[in-house]
């Protein structure tokens, strides 16, 4: 299942209509940190790339990730 991030401003007390457009079932809502670096669409990006992989079941463990990362740092 492909997730969609959709930035909503909401004033605390009424139903932004963002919400209401949205099809019945169970939605994770989380406050953005303005202060938190934003992704570029590059990185953004990958990280839908990986999730869709890893739902295909195409994963590797933990240390062999930690490699594959420190490789691409050069460290």
């Amino acid at each position: 299942m492909a997730r969609h991030a959709r930035v909503v401003t909401w004033n605390g007390k009424d139903l932004p209509p963002e919400f209401q457009d949205l099809p019945a079932g169970r939605y994770l809502v989380e406050q953005v940190d303005e202060r938190a670096s934003t992704l570029t669409l590059n990185e953004d990006a990958g990280i839908e790339e990986a999730l869709e992989s890893y739902g295909r079941g195409r994963a590797v463990g933990a240390k062999r990730a930690r490699a594959i990362v420190d490789a691409v740092l050069g460290r």
